[in-house]
């Protein structure tokens, strides 16, 4: 069943009539994961901003986008806000801007579950609390006590992951979760991520650069440039024959970069032996 369709979605900015994103359509299915890549600047964070309809104030878009039945295009801010978490849902790329600095981390999850549940606070904690504790997160009562700057990036990314088991959207939007953390965080978030999407069945957009877990958590890529959808198809099929140059470049610079760091690997095994 698809759950998100986007049909000819264009994004423009009002004051210069610079297009940023161009007439973008694409389907996602119920429990399936799209992956979007590109470089920086191709379009690919300001696509799911626009299917949040979370952009900036001086940018304009088209086009219309369905979240099953519901044409998110034509609803007004309040009826968006209330369709935002519970049903469209948002990991950012770093953590620390996705949190109020000047509230405690329980105050801002409880005040999100009040507008989708009506739950006493009690509940709320308690759910909030098993969640967290699923995504590893330990001593869970002192880090809903802690202000966003006491908690490390890969925990709040792992809160907005809890948060997430709690809502239990219909499409979570993963906005390059990953960039901002060490290596071990990286692997732990992705785990937690094909967990989420197993646990719930999910639809996940995927956003990254990374083309090494692209390949392990995606079924269908996207891959844009300059704001276009230059090649889309099976993680398989891009990934072994891409057809448009500019993904063929991404793939062999993504072979280029193997190649060096198993390189690097060898010569450094050979000066420990």
């Amino acid at each position: 069943m698809v759950v998100l369709e986007v049909k000819q979605l264009r994004v423009w900015d009002e004051y210069t009539g610079h297009v940023i994103v161009h007439n973008t359509s694409f389907k996602l299915e119920s429990g399936k994961c799209l992956a979007i890549v590109g470089e920086s600047g191709s379009g690919k964070s300001l696509t799911c901003r626009a299917i949040m309809r979370l952009t900036k104030k001086s940018f304009r878009q088209s086009g219309e986008i369905y979240l099953t039945d519901v044409a998110l295009h034509e609803l007004s801010e309040q009826n968006m806000r209330k369709k935002r978490g519970k049903h469209l849902y948002m990991i950012l790329q770093n953590g620390m801007t996705a949190f109020d600095p000047s509230s405690k981390i329980k105050v801002q999850l409880m005040e999100i579950l009040k507008t989708h549940f009506d739950w006493n606070e009690q509940v709320m904690e308690q759910k909030l609390t098993q969640a967290m504790e699923s995504v590893n997160l330990k001593n869970t009562k002192k880090s809903l006590n802690c202000y966003p700057h006491q908690l490390s990036g890969g925990m709040l990314q792992r809160i907005m992951i809890a948060l997430a088991l709690v809502l239990e959207p219909d499409v979570i939007i993963a906005d390059e979760p990953t960039t901002a953390l060490d290596t071990i965080s990286q692997f732990e978030v992705i785990n937690q991520l094909l967990q989420l999407r197993q646990s719930m069945k999910s639809a996940i957009i995927f956003v990254s650069h990374d083309l090494g877990i692209v390949r392990k958590i995606a079924d269908e890529v996207i891959v844009m440039k300059d704001g276009e959808v230059v090649e889309q198809g099976s993680v398989e099929r891009i990934f072994t024959n891409p057809s448009h140059d500019y993904t063929k470049f991404l793939m062999s610079t993504r072979e280029v970069l193997s190649t060096k760091f198993k390189e690097i690997m060898e010569k450094s095994d050979a000066v420990k032996r």
